[in-house]
């Protein structure tokens, strides 16, 4: 296997997940979580203090550790900042800022959720609706809800395990892919399992879902989704684009999946999800993301219920069809809610592609939100560095409630 699909398949990978023992977010509990947006995007002033310097140790040794060019993050509490902080370097002799734009992958994918989960609290779907009713041409269309795609439970292949997309992938990391063109990898091969009798992460399915709520809205999807939640969350730096473009100041990325080390900066994120839904943003929106997302503060309290558990726990089983490193099992502990990942209480999305990886997450129990993100250096590990520092931080600042396994 390339060093580049193995990275896709790692990234494609459920991080284990525990439902939060209370529910504490919903649209009126969430405002006790609302985290005002500070004016400009800066690391914490003066030196750094008890827990503060806590999390800013935890980071400089992980950065040495794991052989990291950049770290930045940014943790809050009851809405309060405890720690913004940026180490190490954009480029050479370019230091990172906590201002500095980055891409956030599969973020975009729980603000997918939030939308559709706002539609049926409105009435206007419902989420065992069959997709056919927007995407009539799709295969299985009847059979695959907009709750399977949602919870990635519809047995559609992931495109990013085709050899042949991972080949195409490899040889032009700057070319434009279309929606046609990766869902028609997954299609190429059979369903992993009947529609909605398993778990399995698939990014067609996000691919799909975006193309639905369009559909649905009639909206192009990175204005639905500006409209229903950057807009109402504040989040002025967060923001789509059709283009490999990143606003500035940038995170630059290097990556050695292609077997050299080399900038990736710029690679072109269209196969990573829907048009519409490839977002770049900045450390300060993505922990004001993980509160909104973690806490619900865009759903009702069933829709927040929803989200957190979309009826995927007790799936996931391994068969002949759909292998364990693909279908693992989903239980109250350890499982995918709608769009997001539910993790030992924490509601986590963790994207990690092309060099650049992050993570949010929110306990809903403590009030508490850790949003990082890394940039690799020539010998670092090619995992998702930014959650092994979150894991370390969630020990240090939340003792008793572990976010990693």
């Amino acid at each position: 296997m390339s060093r580049i699909r193995t990275a896709l398949v790692c990234a494609a990978g459920l991080v284990a997940a525990t439902l939060p023992a209370t529910g504490t977010g919903t649209g009126a509990a969430a405002a006790a979580g609302r985290e005002p947006l500070p004016a400009a995007c800066v690391s914490s002033p003066g030196p750094a203090t008890g827990q503060a310097r806590q999390i800013l140790d935890i980071a400089r040794r992980a950065r040495k550790d794991l052989g990291l060019n950049a770290v930045v993050l940014r943790v809050t509490r009851d809405g309060k900042e405890i720690v913004t902080g940026a180490l190490g370097e954009s480029m050479t002799g370019v230091p990172a800022t906590a201002g500095m734009h980055f891409r956030s992958g599969s973020v975009a994918i729980a603000y997918m959720g939030d939308v559709l989960l706002q539609l049926v609290d409105a009435h206007e779907v419902g989420l065992d609706d069959p997709v056919s009713r927007w995407l009539p041409d799709l295969p299985h269309g009847d059979a695959i809800t907009l709750r399977m795609l949602a919870a990635s439970t519809s047995g559609l292949h992931d495109y990013v395990t085709d050899p042949e997309f991972v080949a195409a992938l490899e040889a032009a990391p700057f070319r434009q892919w279309t929606p046609e063109q990766l869902v028609g990898f997954s299609l190429a091969h059979p369903l992993w399992y009947e529609p909605g009798t398993n778990w399995s992460y698939s990014h067609a399915n996000f691919v799909l879902l975006g193309s639905a709520l369009e559909k649905i809205t009639g909206t192009p999807l990175d204005r639905l989704l500006q409209e229903r939640v950057m807009g109402p969350l504040g989040l002025r730096d967060t923001r789509g684009s059709s283009t490999p473009e990143i606003t500035t100041p940038v995170l630059h990325a290097f990556t050695s999946e292609r077997g050299r080390y080399e900038e990736s900066t710029y690679w072109n994120p269209s196969w990573t999800t829907a048009p519409g839904a490839v977002q770049t943003t900045h450390i300060c929106d993505m922990a004001r993301s993980a509160v909104a997302i973690g806490s619900g503060e865009l759903l009702s309290p069933a829709g927040y219920r929803t989200s957190l558990d979309p009826g995927t726990v007790g799936l996931g089983k391994a068969t002949a069809q759909c292998p364990a490193a693909v279908c693992r099992a989903m239980t109250p502990g350890h499982h995918f809610g709608l769009g997001l990942i539910v993790q030992n209480g924490w509601v986590v999305q963790n994207p990690s592609f092309s060099g650049y990886a992050a993570i949010q997450a929110y306990l809903p129990s403590e009030h508490l939100a850790i949003a990082v993100s890394t940039t690799v250096g020539p010998k670092g590990a090619q995992d998702n560095t930014a959650q092994t520092i979150a894991y370390r931080i969630a020990g240090a600042v939340a003792p008793g409630h572990p976010l990693g396994p």
